[in-house]
């Protein structure tokens, strides 16, 4: 199969650290790769010729071929393309310098794992992690914004890959927003581009280790803590006040919700009490996150604590948990909730990371806000398929560098 050649004609990257990221799944899949030049060579019995020379100009460099577009599918056990089986479960065309390939109608650099699972295909996108970042960085952050915040982006970015390469998995992340999002070629800008290349390298790390750098698009004024939202305590994931954090088209925000829909999502969270009459948050964290919500009906009164208070606020259609619920519910009645911010507020605000850079701060001082005690270090890239290593660790300016440089960080 000429696929099968083109794994063997265009090798593989060595000497860069690659990740694996599930880009597309389906019944089958649509690939477009490149085919080998004229001089790369043909093994017998693949079907492969040479380009054509143009007539009269015998001395002439031959057109550049044209990519080859393959359906891949699943028959059994094995993957087929363009229909015929191609006799293994898995196929490879890795990664060589400059190289892109197409997977489900979006083009990625780098190379392609395709996988039969289950009766599906799993188009899996191989590439540098640099250029990785290149789809990720301005998917998740807008190009136009400072490049410190950019810069601030591409690390954590870089950490969040990095501290998930597992050589053991088929792959190491995906593409959507349950990992981070990640667009491929077309997503590329020039700002994020510098930022990527004015920070190559560089994670941040804790205890020798790749850092857990989550991130929301905005803290509210507050960042929380991992133990108040996931119940697990990171010493460098902590509740902050975060006055960088304003400005944001969801700084604070305002929201109605009718009586069904609140008994409806009530229902979602096994509170049986008959038709509601009151919903209070009874109890928030230290940065004003719901802890515990109190449910009363005409059949009684239930408590939802934790997390499920935090997941109950919401699924009402919540843009954060920091918030309060006010006034009665009931028919007519709608529930007023009433907050601050976007998403879980745990480590980085990207709202925040603006506000410390219009503020002159370099990406080192805002990661070292928003993880403080924390390092950075550089991935140690070598050749070889492992988890990365890292070298040259310096610890990350700490809250009270900032607050001398005259940030104002108490």
């Amino acid at each position: 199969m000429r696929f099968l050649m083109l794994a063997l004609a265009l090798g593989s990257g060595a000497g860069a650290l690659n990740v694996r990221v599930l880009v597309a799944s389906g019944p089958q899949l649509g690939v477009r790769v490149p085919t080998p030049a004229p001089a790369d060579p043909v093994p017998p019995g693949l079907g492969l010729t040479p380009t054509t020379p143009v007539p009269g100009a015998p001395d002439a460099t031959p057109p550049p071929p044209s990519p080859s577009l393959w359906t891949v599918g699943v028959r059994g056990a094995n993957l087929t393309l363009n229909g015929a089986d191609a006799g293994s479960p898995s196929l490879y065309l890795p990664p060589s310098p400059g190289s892109v390939v197409e997977i489900g109608g979006r083009t990625y650099r780098g190379g392609v794992l395709l996988r039969a699972e289950r009766g599906t295909v799993q188009g899996i996108n191989v590439v540098d992690v640099e250029d990785y970042l290149r789809g990720v960085v301005p998917a998740e952050m807008p190009s136009t914004w400072p490049a410190a915040a950019l810069a601030a982006q591409a690390v954590i970015a870089r950490t969040y890959v990095a501290a998930r390469v597992n050589p053991a998995l088929p792959y190491d992340t995906c593409a959507t927003e349950t990992c981070q999002v990640y667009r491929g070629v077309t997503a590329e800008r020039a700002n994020a581009d510098a930022a990527i290349r004015a920070t190559a390298g560089e994670v941040v790390a804790y205890d020798g280790r790749p850092a857990s750098t989550y991130f929301s698009s905005d803290s509210g004024g507050f960042t929380a803590s991992s133990a108040e939202v996931w119940g697990r305590d990171v010493p460098y994931l902590i509740a902050r006040a975060d006055p960088y954090s304003v400005g944001g088209p969801r700084s604070r925000w305002r929201l109605e919700v009718g009586a069904a829909r609140v008994q409806e999502v009530a229902a979602r969270y096994g509170v049986g009490v008959g038709p509601l009459a009151s919903v209070r948050v009874t109890r928030a964290s230290v940065s004003g996150r719901a802890q515990e919500i109190t449910l009363t009906g005409t059949g009684g009164t239930a408590l939802l604590s934790g997390a499920n208070a935090g997941g109950f606020i919401r699924s009402l259609g919540a843009a954060s948990s920091r918030a309060t619920l006010s006034g009665p519910v009931g028919p007519g009645t709608p529930l007023v909730v009433e907050g601050f911010g976007a998403g879980h507020g745990v480590g980085l605000s990207q709202y925040g990371a603006l506000g410390l850079a219009r503020q002159g701060m370099t990406h080192p001082q805002i990661l070292g806000f928003y993880y403080p005690g924390t390092s950075l270090g550089l991935l140690a890239r070598g050749p070889g398929v492992g988890r990365p290593s890292f070298a040259g660790l310096r610890p990350l300016p700490s809250p009270a560098v900032l607050a001398r440089s005259g940030s104002h960080v108490e």
